[in-house]
């Protein structure tokens, strides 16, 4: 796949991400994805659709901006931004996120979202981020709250 095929499959995915259409975006990753982030940590393709799929649908004041997408290869990343309520404190959250990007088949085989967790846990937590946000315990704890939360709503899915 050329590399013009590989920005428009970013800006594709992030487009149908701003649009809340967890569907395409789903459609965008490859069977064999490996997803990371700081909050939910490894994920493999039927859990990374499920994240997206609970974290839309549950939260209807998202905001998602994407630019600079670009492609070298296999290889490619883009720049986007998240602006939404914390569900569990309410707190509004503007999380900058670098994204970095495998393609294997003319899809998503590797996707991973860098950004500062003690920024985050500042915004979303407040106080208890600010005190312990640069600590690995509250790093684990957020982790091990994800992959719980995630776990009951695949569950529910699948019922």
């Amino acid at each position: 796949m050329q590399v013009k095929e590989h920005v428009a499959l970013i800006e594709k995915f992030y487009t149908a991400f701003g649009k809340k259409d967890f569907s395409t975006m789903c459609e965008c990753y490859h069977k064999d994805l490996e997803f990371e982030d700081p909050a939910f940590g490894v994920l493999n393709y039927d859990q990374t659709c499920a994240m997206w799929t609970m974290l839309l649908s549950r939260n209807s004041d998202i905001e998602v901006t994407f630019k600079n997408a670009w492609s070298e290869n296999e290889f490619g990343g883009v720049d986007w931004e998240a602006k939404y309520p914390f569900s569990k404190t309410g707190r509004k959250v503007h999380n900058v996120i670098d994204a970095k990007f495998e393609f294997k088949d003319g899809l998503i085989v590797g996707h991973r979202d860098y950004f500062d967790f003690y920024k985050w846990s500042r915004m979303a937590l407040g106080m208890p981020g600010i005190l312990l946000g640069w600590t690995g315990y509250l790093h684990k704890k957020v982790q091990a709250q994800c992959s719980t939360m995630l776990d009951k709503f695949m569950k529910e899915q699948a019922s």
